[in-house]
């Protein structure tokens, strides 16, 4: 009875311990704390892109007007001294002849003022002089330049008092703005393509009327279409009046910068996200990985504590059986040392086994390839495979035709994959014990087929049961030693040489696991 005991106990001491249920909750906390600490700043920094963006055109008018402003500041000095420095002369009209230093014409029409009255050919100027006739006869008696407010807009004038009267003219526009750009080219760059105009300063005004606000409509509309000015600089008293604008050849200067920077700042923020959606995925990864590796090495522990317990377990009771003597029968004692044998070369496999898997995953596991015909390999896992399995009763086939083409590669390394694989189908086969070896060529190599005829795999198993320590939780494996690490260490060795090893199952029918090898190297 003691013996018997001993053994059902050796045979087996309890379901596999199920595999911890993986909790999540602390990879969960840890990646909201990354995204908390690291999403809320991105959101900061995207807004203030955003607006960035969205105020870049008045950004780079900013900075365009701060480059310009004492290009301008010079520009004004320069066109004051230009102006004085010019040749007033008496026409045959009476009125004043202005000729820049270049020899350039600047006036345009005379006027005359004798006692109170205003006499010009442009009505709108004598209209802008008029008020002014107190002021006009009192200056001195050599040119003068000012600017007058019109009722439209202003007039830069040259005027000089005489013993008749005031005498003066208009300064055309035009010439003021070639007298300009002749100041001003050496102020320019060779990439520059600018001009410099002098135009009136708008001057905020009564609400106008209907007429008014149609003409004021009509300018508007001009000005929309004209070139936009770089830069605007008032003029110097008594020139107070105008202003000289930096206008571009063509297109928008400060469009073009603006779309620029605009496409700057979205590509910048574009490989901002990027790059922070890759470090999110990557780090999430890392920490998943990082909790999946505690799970396994969890799941090392618990599995390998229970399986070593078993033969363990198994070991000191029939130990202990023979210590007390409770066993007198030879016949019995050697069934004790034959139980006793078994179970220590099953705690050895299962460490050789765990072994195997460290050398494997730590790279450490060298292999001594030759060439090989396949025969010897598949002849090598027989071998071993019927001395394991003396007691057992297996219907074992096993077809290896000549002529196949030799490999390379680790005879007793791609004899024990191969000897896991009929392990694994003679353990998972249940009652029927049919196991077929087939070997064949296929393109580039040489494929061994492992077949049986047991329950099948789920089709939800089927990618993991090449993963460590993974087992697929049904009656048959509940009742059946092992660790897990025979099919991943057979795939880690046939990858290793080249090959693969693949599975293809069907539910209640048995499973056929392909190992492939290529041919070796002329």
């Amino acid at each position: 009875m003691a013996l018997a005991l001993a053994g059902r106990a050796g045979e087996n001491t309890g379901n596999p311990v199920p595999s911890p249920t993986y909790d999540l909750l602390s990879f969960r906390r840890t990646f909201a704390l990354l995204m908390v600490l690291v999403a809320l700043p991105s959101a900061g920094l995207t807004g203030l892109g955003v607006v960035a963006i969205l105020n870049e055109r008045a950004a780079v008018e900013q900075r365009l007007g701060a480059v310009w402003r004492s290009r301008l500041e010079l520009l004004a000095v320069r066109l004051r001294q230009a102006l004085e420095a010019s040749s007033v002369t008496a026409g045959p009209d009476g009125s004043l002849q202005v000729h820049a230093p270049s020899g350039r014409n600047l006036a345009d029409e005379g006027f005359q003022l004798r006692g109170d009255t205003v006499h010009a050919s442009n009505g709108e100027l004598a209209a802008a002089l008029t008020p002014l006739r107190s002021q006009l006869a009192f200056l001195p008696s050599r040119p003068s330049f000012l600017s007058v407010t019109g009722a439209e807009h202003p007039f830069l004038i040259v005027a000089e008092r005489t013993a008749s009267g005031v005498v003066g003219a208009r300064l055309d526009e035009g010439a003021l703005d070639a007298l300009l750009d002749e100041a001003g080219r050496e102020l320019l760059s060779k990439d520059e393509a600018v001009h410099f105009e002098l135009v009136p300063l708008k001057r905020e005004g009564p609400p106008p009327g209907l007429v008014g606000r149609l003409i004021s409509g009509v300018a508007t509309a001009r000005t929309a279409l004209a070139p936009t000015p770089v830069a605007s600089r008032p003029l110097f008293p008594p020139f107070q009046e105008f202003q000289i604008q930096v206008v571009p050849e063509s297109g928008d200067p400060v469009a073009a910068a603006s779309t620029r920077n605009r496409l700057v700042y979205g590509l910048l923020l574009a490989i901002f996200y990027v790059t922070f959606v890759v470090g999110v995925v990557y780090t999430a990864r890392a920490l998943y990985l990082h909790a999946q590796l505690s799970r396994l090495k969890t799941d090392f522990v618990s599995l390998v504590s229970h399986e070593l317990r078993t033969p363990l377990t198994s070991i000191r009771m029939f130990i202990d059986t023979l210590a007390l003597g409770r066993v007198k029968d030879e016949r019995q004692i050697q069934e004790v040392l034959g139980l006793l044998k078994r179970e220590t070369e099953r705690l050895s496999a299962m460490i050789e086994a765990v072994l195997d898997w460290s050398r494997l995953e730590s790279g450490r596991q060298g292999f001594k390839k030759e060439r090989l015909d396949i025969r010897q390999v598949v002849d090598a896992s027989l071998e071993a495979f019927r001395a394991q399995r003396l007691d057992a009763t297996v219907a074992l086939s096993a077809e290896v035709p000549e002529g196949l083409p030799a490999i390379e590669g680790d005879r007793e390394a791609l004899a024990g994959a191969l000897l896991n694989l009929l392990h694994n189908a003679y353990k998972y086969s249940g009652a029927d014990k049919r196991i077929a070896l087939r070997a064949h060529g296929e393109k580039n190599g040489v494929a061994i087929e492992v077949e049986d005829h047991g329950v099948g795999i789920p089709k939800r198993d089927r990618k993991r049961v090449f993963d460590r320590f993974y087992r697929v939780d049904n009656l048959l494996t509940r009742d059946t030693e092992g660790s897990g690490l025979g099919l991943s260490i057979s795939r880690r060795i046939v990858e290793a040489h080249g090959g693969s090893l693949t599975l293809v199952s069907e539910l209640g029918r048995g499973s056929t696991f392909t190992l492939y090898l290529p041919t070796a190297r002329a």
